[in-house]
């Protein structure tokens, strides 16, 4: 396995309008891609550049996993995003590892991008987004 490139921080919040200029404060840069991602019914936006970047994730429909979430451990990290090269593979590779997926294929994230996640039972109680750059 080659390693891994971390991409971006997942960060469930209520309102992105009340999120946005907290974190564009703390990580000193704007909000850039705002978008709906109606298959997640979640609106998200991304602060910074580069590894480590900020996503701002908020919940179009109480239904969705994000609303879950933040109905039963309120805002906070909701997950860490790594970039892969080839997610089909990597998705392989993890589950003959034992990691659960909770993705058993890739799927269309915000801006367009492969995306599947590994269930936080399998690793350490830490929802891991796995992503190909679209």
């Amino acid at each position: 396995m080659t390693e891994r490139i971390l991409d971006h921080f997942g960060i469930a919040v209520p309102s992105l309008d009340e999120a946005i200029p907290i974190w564009t404060y703390l990580v000193g840069a704007p909000a850039i891609g705002r978008e709906t991602v109606a298959s997640q019914a979640v609106e998200v936006v991304f602060i910074g550049s580069g590894a480590g970047r900020v996503e701002l994730l908020a919940p179009t429909s109480p239904s969705s996993s994000v609303a879950r979430f933040l109905e039963k451990r309120s805002s906070g990290i909701h997950h860490v995003c790594y970039r892969v090269p080839d997610l089909t593979a990597a998705l392989a590779e993890h589950k003959t590892q034992g990691f659960e997926l909770i993705d058993q294929e890739p799927r269309r994230g915000a801006h367009n991008h492969l995306i599947a996640f590994l269930h936080p039972r399998t690793a350490n109680g830490v929802l891991v987004e796995l992503l190909q750059a679209g």
